[in-house]
């Protein structure tokens, strides 16, 4: 069983996202455990404060090393493993997040999430805790759960056994060079618009073929960045093959 520590200030915000669709299955099933931890329960004084203004002035608030350093120290002591902990730090100025990075996240027992706030956390949680630092894209939210709960959707649905067909996952936008072709499903016809008479021949090969050339065109219409990197992959893999041939011979 993998386990998923959460570090944050709101618990019912990730409480809502876990308990249900795919994240809760993957509890059902006994494949992940998911462990929510308030930070505030790591403070000192009636008012739970994990806030204080920052060194050097300026606006905002930033969010207090100490309470998060004991969190942490709370989650090894449950953790009880030697597995080196893999600690995600959702921020704008981390990578973004790709589905080759949600394939590698999949491989661990082990993740940490690390919920910010305010102005972002002290800098030396970064430098001694985070070891992996990941956007959702190039904007801001209010708190680090929501990001949390979307690097962890993408991260949970790729374990073996959480979906009903693991083929599915595998076969998603972004698991090879192109976007996903298109999906129809019943009625055959609604309102005038008919599915495509291949998707409905049986033919299992004209059907592939049908869908590779959907999954190029979409995505060199929608991602041309995608599209002309695979056409440089492409031109880069023939140079390679062709130097290996000049050298054998």
């Amino acid at each position: 069983m993998k386990h998923v520590y959460i570090l944050t200030p709101f618990p019912k915000m990730a409480e809502a996202v876990i308990g249900e669709s795919i994240l809760r299955r993957a509890a059902e099933k006994s494949l992940v455990a998911y462990h929510l931890v308030d930070m505030r329960d790591f403070t000192e004084g009636k008012y739970r404060k994990i806030d204080d203004y920052p060194f050097g002035g300026g606006t905002g608030m930033v969010m207090m090393a100490e309470p998060i350093l004991k969190a942490m120290d709370h989650v090894r002591s449950v953790h009880k493993s030697d597995d080196d902990l893999r600690v995600v730090f959702p921020t704008p100025q981390g990578e973004i997040l790709t589905q080759e990075k949600s394939w590698d996240l999949s491989k661990e027992e082990a993740l940490v999430f690390i919920s910010g706030h305010y102005k972002g956390i002290d800098e030396r949680i970064r430098e001694m805790e985070v070891t992996d630092e990941i956007s959702i894209g190039d904007y801001v939210v209010t708190g680090g759960e929501l990001p949390a709960m979307v690097i962890l959707d993408s991260v949970v649905r790729l374990i073996p056994g959480v979906l009903g067909d693991h083929d599915s996952a595998t076969s998603d936008s972004f698991s090879h060079e192109f976007l996903d072709h298109p999906h129809y499903t019943r009625p055959e016809e609604i309102r005038g618009v008919k599915v495509p008479d291949v998707l409905l021949s049986g033919h299992h090969a004209r059907i592939e073929e049908w869908r590779n050339a959907k999954r190029e065109a979409i995505t060199k219409e929608r991602r041309p960045e995608l599209w002309k990197r695979y056409q440089e992959e492409i031109l880069e893999t023939r140079a390679d093959e062709k130097r290996r041939c000049t050298q054998e011979t």
